[in-house]
């Protein structure tokens, strides 16, 4: 299975020092029944990018409790074994939580297939949205514009071996 882990560009950073993703457990996002329900489709490029975009609220949630990061939403794309992540059948009835799994354990950077990243014109209108989120969470609908506002930017697709370029991003 390919789960999407949610950072920052300091945890990437911290990732590539220790050379480990997450403390398990932790959640990450993948194609769970819940979200194939959910999405209504068999295109598994689509779902997967449905869970790629969960990742990245995820990150941008991690970017408002760190205002020290820098307004980029980062997302790693890794490859676990069956049964290394898990999804809760009654958290994935809330459509907030579609395609959140559990990872078990600790996994291996190294075994990272992809990272994620938005690209520097993002920054202004993720620093909005991490700013707004809160609000957005309370049934704000301007902030809740401002939020979907970075689904129009995509995240940019790097390989691993770019992983030490896109620390000095941080």
């Amino acid at each position: 299975m390919r789960v999407y882990v949610p950072l920052t560009l300091p945890g990437l950073a911290e990732a590539s020092k220790t050379g480990e993703l997450g403390n398990g457990p932790f959640v990450a996002y993948g194609v769970t029944p819940a979200l194939r329900e959910w999405y209504v489709s068999d295109d598994i490029e689509e779902l997967e990018y449905e869970a790629l975009s969960r990742a990245a609220l995820a990150s941008l949630r991690l970017l408002a409790a760190d205002s020290g990061a820098a307004r980029r939403r980062v997302v790693i794309a890794v490859d676990v074994p069956d049964g290394a992540a898990t999804a809760d059948p009654d958290r994935g009835l809330d459509p907030r939580t579609l395609g959140e799994v559990t990872v078990a354990g600790t996994l291996r950077l190294a075994k990272a297939a992809a990272v994620h990243v938005d690209a520097d014109d993002a920054e202004v209108d993720v620093a909005a949205a991490a700013q707004a989120l809160e609000a957005a969470d309370g049934g704000d609908d301007d902030a809740q514009f401002l939020v979907d506002e970075t689904d129009d930017h995509e995240l940019l697709w790097y390989a691993t071996q770019e992983i030490p370029n896109l620390v000095h991003l941080a």
